[in-house]
């Protein structure tokens, strides 16, 4: 029964991960921190939490983002402008996890769950930035339906938000796109199922790094990831394809319940 809820967990992080470009980890961490209470499982700490998670959201994005590439979702060019800084900023925070305890880390998770939350009630509300010439660059996509969008990234804002991403990323395993995604629908105008398959990419790249670095610090179990990578990759293709079939308001929705409801858990 103690494996089922893993196999269970690996399955819904991965599909909620995908669906909303988060990569899963919001669902795999107070899963793991849980276990302890909820089944015959020890304790674990944060940091072997988040980096098994991040073994985890690797699979994830690996599953979902073959799927986004397949259904040319995937803007691979603004995607390694944010892995640019993203990368070096998940290894950083791999490293600053060593000095989280666990009362803090479940404080400051549940915070930052509830504010990105926040942040989506009202985006209708902030305008995206407008850019200059000197630091933007502008592109133009053609979705799966044959809808052509443009955009701008400005390059200061985006190495410096997906620095806060990869470092998001590596502190508390959660991939790192709950601020990314929302960062490209309201700053940068991503029309939305791009930037989720976007960031995913983003996603994917930056956990690796951050998982060389769990792994290297000990921070890893072997046994739950093998429980929860079967999980990961079905449920990686399951959101994506879930994804191309609801529209973009019941996509943010689904997000805001989700975060404000793990949020919540993680500070009580």
């Amino acid at each position: 029964m103690d494996y089922l809820l893993l196999l269970f967990g690996g399955l819904l992080a991965g599909t909620v991960g995908s669906l909303v470009g988060l990569g899963g980890g919001i669902i795999i961490v107070p899963l793991l921190l849980g276990l302890g209470t909820l089944s015959s499982f020890p304790n674990i700490s944060p940091q072997v939490a988040v980096g098994t998670s991040m073994i985890s959201v690797v699979f994830t994005g690996l599953s979902s983002v073959l799927f986004y590439f397949k259904n040319k979702q995937v803007d691979v060019k603004s995607g390694m402008i944010f892995y640019l800084t993203s990368g070096p900023g998940a290894i950083f925070g791999a490293w600053i996890n060593k000095f989280i305890y666990t009362n803090q880390f479940s404080l400051y998770f549940g915070v930052f769950m509830i504010l990105v939350s926040v942040l989506l009630m009202i985006k209708k509300k902030i305008i995206p930035l407008k850019h200059s010439k000197q630091s933007t660059i502008i592109r133009t996509v053609t979705a799966p339906n044959g809808e052509t969008f443009s955009y701008g990234i400005n390059l200061i804002w985006a190495l410096s938000i997906s620095f806060v991403v990869g470092v998001i990323s590596g502190l508390f395993g959660i991939g790192g796109g709950s601020l990314l995604v929302p960062s490209m629908i309201l700053l940068f105008s991503f029309p939305p199922q791009i930037a989720v398959a976007t960031s995913m990419l983003v996603v994917f790249l930056s956990a690796i790094l951050s998982s060389v670095t769990h792994i290297t610090l000990g921070n890893v179990n072997w046994v739950y990831v093998l429980m929860l990578i079967p999980g990961a990759l079905v449920g990686g293709k399951l959101g994506a394809i879930i994804n191309n079939k609801l529209n973009d308001k019941v996509i943010i929705s689904i997000l805001r319940v989700i975060l404000i409801i793990v949020g919540l858990r993680m500070i009580f």
